[in-house]
């Protein structure tokens, strides 16, 4: 039935906040977060080197004399 039909595909869009698993569309003004509080929450992570996103290995650097 289309009304099943629209509850899949709108539970298809729907995700979680990264910060709490709160359920989130895409249309939501804070989106992927839940609310400003987890974004700020986010990005205070992001500040604090909690998040890393790997790259290549850095050869180790030599002392100068």
């Amino acid at each position: 039935s289309l009304r099943i039909h629209r509850y899949f595909a709108l539970s298809r869009r729907m995700m979680t906040c990264p910060i709490c698993k709160k359920t989130v569309a895409p249309g939501d003004p804070d989106f992927p977060f839940c609310s400003e509080r987890c974004r700020i929450i986010d990005l205070g992570n992001w500040a604090t080197d909690q998040y890393v996103i790997p790259g290549p290995e850095l050869p180790p650097q030599q002392e100068e004399e």
